[in-house]
């Protein structure tokens, strides 16, 4: 059995929040039977090894396993203290009985379909969503609450939903709020324009995609606001040391240019003393708003792994490396910008 040092990360804290998260974080949605059946034992291992690898930020949502992966989540996490982590969940998908299930659910998870997603960021859609995340995972309260993928229904997402978050946050029922997608014009829109203290970055800050660089970054340090960095293998690529043609890049098989660049930012890692992945992780800290990668784990072996890769070392001289070579951008901040206590 894998044994680990409790504690070893830093904890970063989410602006004005009061909120500190460990700068590496467990994202559960894996434990929602993602593409394939986790067994209850090994999801419990899972958020166990993390807790004893020092992780203290969990983050899942009703969309991960239709509830399966905020039950998990919050049982494993039932018997700690409650003031040593922070835990986030996601609204905006409400879960609602399905009339017409087919027996497995048609978006990713190996789950029964009995229950379906339900569009809804209303005031009312927010409050039952996380009446029903509480009762699901058991807690007595949440840290964080995100806003999930809200791409086409900005109107009532800023208008309707991030004010009752903020009211939710004013009367001290949640701590933090913010919103997490894929794209991140829009993430922008919502830290220069709404209440909400993080955003949740999936894949747009990237060794592959730096283009947050152009709208959600300098928001969030305009206005003094967080950034919690997901998705930074982009759905695999960045995942492997030596990247191969078949592998993903958000979510589609990556095309023949993305794997030159992958295996060229893998050489010069290599070059410097270290691996594609573990620069994969380090990378989002160069930006001094980015306070947390969270990275999806399954079972104890995954938390070894993710949690390896984080503290293998990285060189700030890699970063200068790849930027002479064009294979990141120029404007990336300088060496050491980010990553360490805040």
């Amino acid at each position: 059995m894998t044994h680990f040092r409790e504690h070893a990360l830093l904890l970063r804290h989410i602006a004005d929040t009061g909120l500190a998260v460990s700068e590496l974080g467990f994202g559960a949605s894996a434990i929602g039977n993602l593409y394939r059946v986790t067994p209850d034992e090994d999801a419990a291992a899972a958020v166990d090894a993390a807790w004893e690898a020092g992780i203290r930020y969990f983050d899942t949502a009703p969309h991960y396993g239709l509830g399966l992966s905020e039950h998990r989540l919050g049982q494993a996490l039932r018997h700690r203290p409650r003031g040593a982590y922070v835990i986030s969940s996601k609204v905006g998908r409400l879960l609602v009985p399905n009339e017409n299930p087919r027996g497995v659910d048609s978006e990713g998870f190996v789950v029964r379909d009995d229950l379906r997603r339900q569009w809804d960021f209303s005031r009312d859609g927010v409050l039952r969503s996380i009446e029903a995340t509480l009762r699901r995972t058991g807690l007595d309260r949440l840290d964080i609450v995100y806003l999930h993928d809200p791409d086409d229904h900005w109107r009532q997402a800023a208008e309707e939903a991030m004010p009752t978050l903020a009211d939710l946050r004013g009367q001290g029922v949640i701590n933090a709020i913010g919103v997490g997608m894929n794209q991140s014009a829009m993430l922008a829109r919502f830290l220069r324009e709404t209440a909400a203290d993080v955003v949740m970055l999936a894949g747009r800050y990237t060794l592959l995609d730096q283009s947050a660089l152009d709208d959600v970054l300098p928001a969030a340090h305009e206005h003094g606001k967080s950034v919690v960095a997901v998705g930074v293998f982009n759905s695999g690529l960045l995942a492997r040391d030596r990247p191969a043609e078949g592998m993903k890049f958000d979510y589609q098989d990556a095309p023949r240019s993305l794997v030159d660049r992958a295996l060229a930012i893998a050489a010069v890692c290599e070059q410097y003393g270290t691996t594609l992945p573990a620069a994969a992780i380090a990378f989002p800290h160069t930006h001094p708003s980015v306070v947390n990668v969270t990275l999806g784990m399954r079972n104890r072996e995954q938390v070894a792994r993710n949690t390896g890769l984080h503290h293998r070392p990285v060189p700030d001289g890699l970063w200068d490396g790849l930027r002479r070579r064009g294979l990141i951008r120029s404007d990336v901040p300088v060496a050491g910008a980010g990553r360490g206590p805040a």
